[in-house]
């Protein structure tokens, strides 16, 4: 089992480096020109469009595409600039080439397949479950992650706006299995104050969430642990921004974009991964915890 150095080392290579499969198809490449981008809530529903109609949006003039989306031509610009290109007719040039390979690549039928809006929701969220995968392919990191949270009591937990749904599910599995896990749900000096608290009694890490959208108090809460002595291990999506640099250690999972709000089925994967490897690494305080919890269950009859 690597220490926690290694496993942080680890962790950083993967987020300047990317995952270790090589990108060669189509969606791939598509995808990787959205890599590193913070992309405003307007450019991501572009973004989203030309994946779910790449063949046909890569040869979309800028009106078209305005159109199809329902955003204005100027924010279209916009958005191909922040992929780094001088405007939109140097990004459909970049595209049509990974479309028409798409097409050339794909049987019939799958080119043909049509779906429902929900059902293209959940197919999205299948290709962020398996960005998750080929993350936890590295079981030497995951291992080391989960031996630094369980052996920092107290353990603190960040969430903050949208992402507090996932720190109190975290949270709550984990306090069946580690002594001491605190959970942060209001940034300012009310996160400062929970920080410099969980320090004093010893604890070693934070485990933040950082969803979209990116709230400055999200990043303040971090540049508090960071100066309150604690490390920080983060899950945040693929865009990444500014809070990755206040973090020691960064995980990403995608999230799913494609309705009215996120869903964050890949985000939830990851935690719970992450709380089996908290399992596995004090499995004799694991289980004496469980048990001890069925007993105060059966006890006080908390389920039917």
């Amino acid at each position: 089992m690597p220490s926690g150095q290694q496993a942080r080392a680890q962790a950083a290579a993967i987020v300047r480096t990317g995952p270790p499969e090589r990108q060669t198809t189509p969606a791939e490449r598509l995808l990787a020109l959205f890599d590193g981008r913070q992309l405003s809530p307007g450019q991501r529903r572009i973004a989203q469009y030309l994946v779910d109609h790449l063949t046909e949006a890569a040869f979309l003039s800028i009106t078209e595409l305005a159109d199809r989306v329902g955003v204005s031509q100027p924010s279209v610009t916009r958005f191909s600039v922040s992929l780094g290109f001088t405007g939109y007719p140097a990004l459909r040039e970049a595209l049509q080439p990974i479309a028409l390979s798409a097409v050339a690549g794909a049987p019939a039928s799958r080119t043909q397949q049509r779906h429902n809006e929900l059902q293209g929701a959940v197919d999205a969220e299948i290709a962020n479950l398996q960005g998750v995968r080929r993350l936890l392919a590295d079981t030497d990191l995951i291992s080391g992650i989960g031996h630094d949270l369980a052996h920092s009591v107290p353990l603190t937990v960040l969430g903050l706006r949208i992402s507090g749904s996932l720190a109190e599910y975290f949270a709550y599995a984990a306090r069946r299995i580690h002594p001491d896990v605190r959970v942060v749900s209001h940034g300012g000096s009310v996160a400062y104050d929970a920080l410099l608290q969980a320090r004093a009694a010893g604890g070693t890490w934070v485990l933040a969430f950082a969803m979209p959208r990116h709230a400055h108090e999200t990043l303040g809460a971090l540049r508090a642990a960071r100066s309150a002595g604690l490390r920080v291990l983060l899950i945040t999506d693929p865009s990444v921004g500014p809070v990755t640099e206040d973090a020691d250690v960064v995980l990403t999972a995608g999230t799913g974009a494609r309705l009215v709000f996120d869903s964050y089925t890949a985000p939830g994967m990851l935690s719970a991964a992450l709380i089996q490897a908290m399992a596995d690494a004090d499995p004799g305080r694991t289980q004496a915890r469980l048990e001890q919890y069925e007993q105060a269950a059966d006890q006080h009859g908390f389920f039917f």
